[in-house]
């Protein structure tokens, strides 16, 4: 995580840099600027994350650095010692405003929004990245070759059920088929078959998402039941990954 605190007052920004590293939830790098232009230079070299930005400073306010910029990415939290500027700063879309002297656990929870907020983009870049691959129709017609230690098979991708992890090893579920047992590691395998819209729903199994037939919420985190009645495990950290992904597909 980077982190960018704009401040004209040096003891300001040493302070909420201290209260930043102590942050628990995440390590953060964190850079300091302390006016308008300064900040412009920051926010072009460092590609910060989040920003902590002072309204009033000595060569303008946080609002004339936003103008100056247009538009931006980071997540922006304003620091300002006066309350007056909590409407300005929320139409300029700000993720929260923070009245000096800045309370560390406001701060904390300001930053935790902040982080969920892009852990929530990367999750819908992810997703539209996956829907375009799931839905490009040429993909189903793909092979791919898997060796055992006594045969080659040529497999349909769309023939595919899910791939286990077996240690170094892959296990490939096939549709009326046998299994099939190769001697590469299902990151390779994940790699490969990413272009075909396969997800990782657990650190072991790979699925086919349009062999998906049932999504059980009975578990804690939920389990997948595909063609032919396999049970596929969906894990804590995958969870809203699968859940968002198979609501998207049944649009």
């Amino acid at each position: 995580m980077k982190i960018l605190i704009i401040d004209n007052e040096q003891s300001v920004r040493e302070t909420l840099k201290e209260m930043v590293l102590r942050w628990p939830a995440v390590k953060a790098a964190v850079v300091e600027a302390d006016g308008v232009e300064t900040g412009l230079q920051a926010i072009a070299q460092f590609q910060p994350n989040i920003v902590l930005l002072d309204v009033e400073m000595n060569d303008g306010n946080g609002f004339d650095l936003l103008k100056k910029l247009g538009w931006f990415e980071f997540q922006l939290i304003f620091t300002t010692a006066h309350n007056q500027y909590a409407l300005p700063a929320i139409k300029y879309s700000a993720l929260d405003y923070l009245l000096k002297p800045v309370d560390p656990v406001e701060l904390y929870q300001s930053l935790q929004k902040a982080q969920h907020k892009i852990e929530q983009s990367v999750l819908q870049q992810q997703l539209q990245v996956l829907m375009k691959q799931f839905n490009q129709q040429a993909d189903q017609a793909k092979q791919i070759v898997l060796k055992d230690i006594d045969k080659t098979y040529f497999i349909n991708v769309e023939d595919i059920l899910y791939c286990e992890a077996e240690g170094s090893y892959t296990k490939f579920y096939i549709s009326n088929s046998e299994p099939i047992f190769v001697s590469k590691n299902l990151r390779s395998y994940e790699e490969m078959l990413a272009p075909s819209g396969f997800i990782r729903t657990h650190h072991s199994c790979l699925v086919n998402p349009r062999k998906i037939k049932i999504y059980d919420r009975k578990t804690d985190c939920g389990t997948l039941i595909l063609e032919g009645g396999y049970t596929i495990p969906v894990s804590q950290r995958k969870r809203e990954f699968v859940l968002q992904y198979l609501e998207r597909k049944g649009e």
